[in-house]
């Protein structure tokens, strides 16, 4: 097990290079640039003073060389510095806003698969009953609800009407304040909506993924078999057969993490929550590339870890892969 995770962390190596040459290409290709938001306003700007700032960028030099000038950089850690007029450390920007948004994905997959999972196995083992039939409806409106659109009714409903929930920040005001107890409740107030909103629409597809899973199984004979035995029926389907219908939903959690980290970008804005969602939207409208090329190399790293783990716990789940590797 341990030489697999050594190979797989050493072919990430190529496929993060990858993403990051055609990302940086991908980028430039943008209209604009970064200096234009510094000189279009000021009508005071000459000709010169523009070189001068592109110069000062690295901008003047062609592509290829700034990818390779960059990558240099990044194999020391070094993301360069922001664009911006605070002209800090890309990395510092990334540490501050980086945990924020790796709580809220950690509990939302913690959300999907406390909640989905239950779900599905009831709804396939209490097929065609009534809360089979209302998870399904559950499931169409899951997927048929856009994000934005369901974190606003959210902050109308519980913000504004009931006042029960604060609808924007991480804190409130006076959070240092208050005691240990006050701060993880305001902290846990403040992340309900953002966690919710990021779940909804994986908690709707796992629940069905994993309602299909286990119809598939129960049907099998080896299932028949152990019922014919006189097994119990919970332990028919927690031991034997729900482990193997977990196989094609941990794949499915795993290719949904890049998901959870894009969605990211909509309900930190959304929500006014300083991740790395919201700092990856201001830099793509300020322009800043070393800024977006530090989080997209974050996100993808976190995406291939997400997929490395999603591995691991395919292994652990499956005996047969286990001792095949």
């Amino acid at each position: 097990m341990a030489l697999y995770v050594i190979k797989r962390l050493i072919t990430m190596i190529p496929v993060l290079i990858g993403i990051t040459l055609i990302s940086f290409f991908i980028i430039h290709l943008a209209p604009g640039k970064p200096t234009d938001i510094l000189t279009e306003l000021n009508p005071k700007i000459t000709p010169e003073a523009r070189e001068r700032l592109e110069k000062l960028y690295g901008l003047d030099k062609p592509l290829h060389i700034q990818y390779l000038m960059w990558l240099k950089k990044v194999v020391r850690l070094d993301f360069g510095n922001s664009f911006s007029t605070d002209r800090r450390p890309v990395i510092e920007k990334i540490k501050e806003r980086l945990p924020v948004t790796i709580l809220i994905n950690l509990l939302s997959i913690l959300l999907i698969l406390v909640t989905a999972i239950p779900i599905g196995v009831y709804s396939a083992v209490r097929q065609y009953s009534f809360f089979d039939k209302v998870m399904t409806v559950f499931v169409f409106v899951g997927f048929a609800t856009p994000t934005f659109w369901l974190a606003l009714l959210l902050m109308i409903l519980f913000g504004i009407y009931l006042g029960w929930l604060p609808i924007s920040g991480l804190t409130s005001l006076g959070y240092e304040k208050l005691t240990l107890w006050g701060k993880f409740t305001d902290l846990a107030q403040h992340l309900l909506l953002p966690v919710f909103v990021s779940a909804f629409g994986g908690l709707a597809g796992l629940s069905r993924y994993m309602r299909s899973n286990m119809l598939e199984v129960i049907r099998q004979d080896y299932i028949t078999t152990a019922r014919a035995k006189g097994l119990p029926e919970r332990r028919v389907i927690y031991r034997h057969a729900l482990r193997n219908a977990l196989l094609p939903v941990i794949t499915i959690l795993g290719l949904s993490v890049p998901g959870l980290i894009g969605g990211s970008v909509i309900f930190e804005t959304i929500f006014a929550i300083p991740g790395m969602g919201q700092l990856f939207y201001q830099g793509v409208l300020m322009r800043d590339y070393p800024l977006i090329m530090g989080i997209l190399v974050i996100g993808a790293f976190l995406t291939l870890l997400g997929n490395l783990l999603a591995d691991l716990a395919y292994a652990l789940a499956d005996p047969r892969i286990r001792l095949g590797g």
